[in-house]
């Protein structure tokens, strides 16, 4: 089961949940139209799961994010809450 972490929101599972299941990296523009969920949020949340070290920006210049170890572990439930603090 995955840890309940007070920061994070449900856009935040589907964004990693895209990422996972494509496994490539990609811009926001492309997870928002994927996962409907508007641009800005995940705009806004990219950089929260970037903090945590659930998403990496593998291409600074064009913003392109693929999903880390880190994220493949809290999807699999793998990880304590505490390791997302």
């Amino acid at each position: 089961m995955r840890p309940v972490v007070p920061w994070m929101t449900k856009s935040d599972d589907a964004i990693l949940e895209l990422l996972l299941e494509t496994g490539i990296a990609v811009p926001p523009a492309v997870i928002s139209y994927n996962i409907a969920v508007s641009h800005p949020t995940v705009r806004r949340r990219l950089p929260k799961l970037l903090e945590h070290e659930l998403v990496e920006k593998v291409d600074e210049s064009k913003g392109y994010y693929e999903i880390t170890e880190k994220g493949r572990q809290y999807l699999a439930g793998d990880l304590d809450a505490d390791d997302l603090e």
